[in-house]
């Protein structure tokens, strides 16, 4: 009699977990299409684009004082005599130590130009990508979906098997976003 009880309350543990599983909904999203609709994206994109032109700009007048003071130790190279030897090695000694400590203030301009340009990315984006997680998060809520995929290529290949019969909330997040509709790369709904 125990043993019967023990199978009926296994059977019912079963079908329970059975139609909890058979209850669960998955849905796809496509974050770079989202991505690229929101208006902030390319307001973002502008403030970036303008600080990397200013920095490329500084780095240019800095190559442009380095190709002068070059060119000009190269033309005092060739005024050198056996007379003036001594005062022009001179000369070109203290253009070399220059053209040495400008070559280097390049290279860190350079170096300090990627720093900050990647710094300001990070902060202007960061807060767009909580943004868009936040939206996703809440149509997966709305719409009861238990799992939802990325299928945007800035996320992998690996991320999405299948994608045949799961919902598509791209075009819902965008309106929770009150972002503008582009067109998109649709799944094939075949394994990847």
């Amino acid at each position: 009699m125990k043993l019967i009880k023990v199978l009926c309350i296994a059977a019912g543990l079963t079908l329970t977990a059975n139609a909890a599983n058979a209850q669960q909904k998955i849905g796809h999203v496509n974050s770079d299409d989202i991505f690229a609709s929101m208006s902030e994206v390319k307001t973002v994109t502008a403030t970036i684009e303008t600080l990397t032109k200013g920095k490329q700009a500084e780095i240019e007048k800095l190559i442009g004082e380095y190709q002068t003071k070059l060119k000009a130790a190269q033309d005092k190279e060739k005024t050198l005599s056996e007379a003036n030897k001594e005062a022009v090695t001179k000369e070109l000694i203290a253009a070399q130590t220059e053209l040495q400590g400008l070559g280097k203030k390049i290279e860190d301009a350079r170096g300090q130009a990627a720093k900050e340009v990647s710094a300001k990315q990070t902060e202007l984006f960061t807060p767009l990508q909580q943004k868009i997680q936040n939206a996703i998060s809440a149509v997966a809520k709305e719409r009861s979906l238990s799992y939802v995929f990325d299928t945007s290529s800035a996320q992998g290949a690996n991320n999405l098997v299948y994608t045949d019969g799961s919902e598509d909330i791209t075009p819902a997040v965008k309106t929770k976003l009150g972002a503008t509709a582009t067109p998109a790369a649709k799944p094939t709904g075949k394994s990847k």
